[in-house]
């Protein structure tokens, strides 16, 4: 057996990656993190024109999916190149939607979330929303007493906006809202959007890392000592070589559960899948987003240097969407 992309699905990493790079996301991050969104939600088209969005809506929902492999395939693209905004929240919402047994929030959400008419974001109980300023709906948990009482509602306001530790993470405690589904119902489908989220947030991870140990050793080809390429010497070479070594160790834990999440994976425990993802995707980019940082010097701590905006974004996604802890206690549970 080839766990490895087909011809079609390669093609389409490719595509996404011209894309992206036509769109110089480092640009559009900036302007994400100081508020202007007009050429992220412009990107967020594009994105959706290519199918990206539509691979987590079902075919009824004028989607193409759910197609985990393939979602697993262009989040690590989206990482590689940094895109803003609130991409694993948004699987997230179609999950949640998908599970959540209310045919009319889905009929009214899941085809404007696949064309990209839609942003949505998505938050747990008492937490943060990613770009609730931005999203056209924030769906998040209330909880009105006792357990029975959750519910599942879109916000009607949000609090003040925070900043993160990746500057394009722009946070805030979504309000009010009516509830749309109750009880069991809305806590099973909360947690299968949680999962979501933490697969497509790995696979993120996966491609900042990715983005890193590429910059680095660009630069290290370039960057002189003693007149030489620091490149060339042993201890820069072995710290890049642990970088990608951990990279790519993690990659086939992503496309694990990718397989675990797909219909055809069979009665495999997906949730453990994920959390064995998201703790060695997460821990290998950040490993790689230390590696880079130190490689690059004093440089690599400016803001105005492109590279901080993936190493932000390493320690942000390491913690979102599961800690390494609460990750590794998932995998080793019964």
């Amino acid at each position: 057996m080839r766990f490895l992309l087909d011809a079609e699905q390669t093609e389409f990493v490719r595509t996404l990656d011209r894309l992206l790079t036509a769109a110089d996301t480092p640009a559009t991050v900036r302007a994400w993190s100081a508020g202007d969104h007009t050429p992220g939600r412009a990107l967020w088209e594009r994105l959706a024109a290519a199918g990206v969005f539509a691979l987590a809506v079902p075919e009824e929902y004028d989607g193409l999916g759910p197609l985990p492999v393939e979602l697993a395939a262009a989040f690590v693209e989206l990482g590689r190149h940094a895109a803003p905004g609130p991409l694993a929240e948004t699987v997230a919402v179609c999950a949640l939607l998908r599970g959540a047994g209310d045919r009319g929030a889905a009929k009214e959400w899941l085809p404007r979330i696949a064309s990209g008419e839609a942003v949505v974001s998505l938050a747990p109980a008492g937490s943060y929303a990613l770009d609730a300023d931005i999203a056209d709906a924030v769906f998040h948990v209330r909880s009105d007493g006792p357990a029975a009482a959750v519910g599942l509602a879109v916000a009607d306001g949000h609090g003040p906006v925070r900043a993160s530790l990746d500057p394009a993470r722009r946070l805030a405690r979504p309000v009010g809202g009516e509830v749309f589904v109750a009880g069991a119902a809305a806590r099973d489908a909360m947690r299968a959007a949680a999962d979501w989220a933490a697969f497509a947030t790995a696979a993120q991870a996966l491609g900042v890392g990715l983005a890193l140990v590429e910059r680095t050793v660009a630069y290290a080809k370039e960057r002189t000592q003693f007149g030489t390429a620091i490149g060339g010497f042993q201890a820069v070479k072995h710290r890049l070589a642990d970088a990608l070594v951990g990279l790519e160790f993690a990659r086939p834990l992503l496309y694990g559960a990718a397989v675990a999440l797909s219909p055809a994976g069979g009665p495999v425990d997906a949730g453990r899948e994920i959390a064995a993802a998201k703790v060695a995707c997460g821990e290998a980019a950040y490993a790689a987003a230390r590696t880079a940082l130190q490689l690059h010097g004093a440089i690599g701590y400016t803001a105005e240097y492109d590279l901080s905006l993936w190493i932000g974004k390493a320690r942000a996604l390491r913690t979102a969407w599961g800690t390494p802890s609460s990750c590794r206690a998932r995998v080793v549970s019964r």
